[in-house]
């Protein structure tokens, strides 16, 4: 199990698209009285929507300037979620290796709900195949930085999120 590095944040939350990063870990920030930072929010905060800065200069910026928001992220306290694809940076996995990271996860069945209207542009044109194809390729190294792992298929954000804090507090967190 990594350990939690002693600056940074408490936990940070990494899975596929659709997952429920961002609403798991809003729940459990405010569970335990921390600040919350969603990468994604902050890129399109910053920049604009995402499906934009793919259209009009590709995933290499994209992934520049997510980088540029994990490494920030990173330095905070409190909890972070991480887009789906940041893991995919070297440096990210290596940053993550001595953090507290939780995995989220669900079936295929699960995520044609989630995604269905949304601009993910990794995602545009192949919906639910894409996702799989997306998940297959960062699957190993989802499960090797994960610390431990959450099924949201299938259950209520907040259950998910419940669990998420009842792991923290076991592992005298908070």
């Amino acid at each position: 199990m990594n350990e939690a590095a002693g600056a940074g944040p408490l936990l940070v939350i990494i899975g596929p698209p659709g997952a429920g990063k961002t609403k798991v870990g809003k729940r459990v920030a405010r569970a335990l009285g921390v600040e919350f930072v969603d990468t994604d929010k902050r890129i399109v905060a910053l920049h604009g929507p995402i499906a934009d800065i793919f259209a009009e200069h590709g995933e290499p910026h994209f992934r520049a300037i997510e980088r540029e928001q994990v490494a920030a992220a990173l330095t905070t306290g409190g909890i972070v979620s991480l887009g789906g694809g940041a893991i995919l940076d070297p440096r990210t996995q290596a940053e993550l290796h001595d953090r507290r990271v939780a995995l989220l996860t669900m079936n295929e069945s699960a995520v044609a709900s989630r995604i269905e209207g949304e601009k993910r542009p990794l995602l545009a044109s192949g919906g639910v195949a894409a996702w799989k194809a997306l998940l297959e390729q960062r699957r190993p190294i989802y499960e090797a930085l994960a610390d431990r792992t959450f099924d949201s298929s299938d259950r209520p954000m907040r259950d998910v999120a419940d669990d998420v804090v009842a792991w923290l507090t076991e592992e005298g967190l908070r």
